[in-house]
Formats: C-alpha cells, structure tokens, sequence
C-alpha cells in the first residue's frame, strides 16, 4: 500500500431529486465540473458531490438509530479519513481516475431533516463535505482515495 491512500470508498449513491436518501448503486460515473450522472444535485457549482465517512455515521447509529450509506443525501460514503479536517482547495483522488477538490466543510440545514428529530442530531451539517470534479471517470465502492495535484487542465474556485 501507498503512503498516499488515505482511505477508500464505501458506498456511491444517488437520486433524481433534492431533499431525499440516495440509493446506492454499484458503481458512478463522475463528469467533470458536472459532479455525478444522473444525480439531482449535480451541475456547474461548488457543491457537485458530497462525501460523508462512514465513522460520521457509526455516531448517529450509537445514538440508536439504524442508518446506513446514503441516508444521509450523501454521494459518496468514506472510510478511514476525518474529512471535516481537510482544508478547502485540498484535492482527492477517487479511484484511479477520478479528482476532486474539497470546496465546502459542512452546511446549514435550514429544515432539521428526519435524523436529527429522531436523535436529536445529524452529522452531516457538521462533518459532510462537498466537491468539485476536476476530472471525471468512474468509481465504486472498494476503490481507493489519496491526497491528489490539482490536474493541470483545472483552475481552483476562489472562495
């Protein structure tokens, strides 16, 4: 193993619309500065792709409820890296292909969703991140993830 893999893909979801859990799939094509085919939250802004670790998870389940990958609206679900701690600008790669750079930590839920009434908390506003796709493929669960160089051809977003 590299001393550059950080942690690997557990789940790819997607949905046709906003505000829903996403179903998993077994594999997702990701386009560039598009996020993933065929998922509602896709197109030409910063939040193309969101990623939630599967340890952020595992906090809500101690908490007494059964949830699992993309109950969260997650896209993408991790194992093995805090992805609250990366900086923005940081850049991932998914798979052997795909490069992302992280351009938000966390969001505001304006309308507590269902977890969050149920427990009283919800990891997502606080732990999931959002991506930009520098460069598309595909990817699926098992595939590995690593810090990545900005691809040549790609010109970060200025916050």
């Amino acid at each position: 193993m590299t001393k550059n893999i950080i942690g690997r893909v557990v789940a790819v979801s997607i949905s046709d619309r906003k505000g829903v859990k996403k179903a998993n799939v077994t594999s997702v094509r990701l386009l560039e500065d598009h996020g993933i085919e065929n998922d509602a939250h896709a197109g030409k802004w910063h939040r193309q792709v969101s990623l939630l670790a599967i340890e952020s998870i595992a906090k809500i389940r101690n908490k007494g409820l059964d949830v699992s990958p993309g109950e969260f609206a997650e896209n993408i679900t991790t194992a093995g890296i805090r992805l609250w701690e990366l900086p923005i600008g940081n850049c991932l790669k998914l798979g052997a292909e795909v490069v992302a750079e992280v351009t938000q930590i966390g969001k505001q839920c304006h309308n507590r969703c269902a977890i969050f009434h149920q427990v009283g908390d919800c990891v997502m506003p606080r732990e999931g991140i959002f991506v930009r796709i520098l460069q598309g493929g595909m990817i699926k669960p098992g595939d590995r993830i690593e810090f990545a160089e900005v691809p040549q051809s790609a010109e970060l977003i200025q916050s």
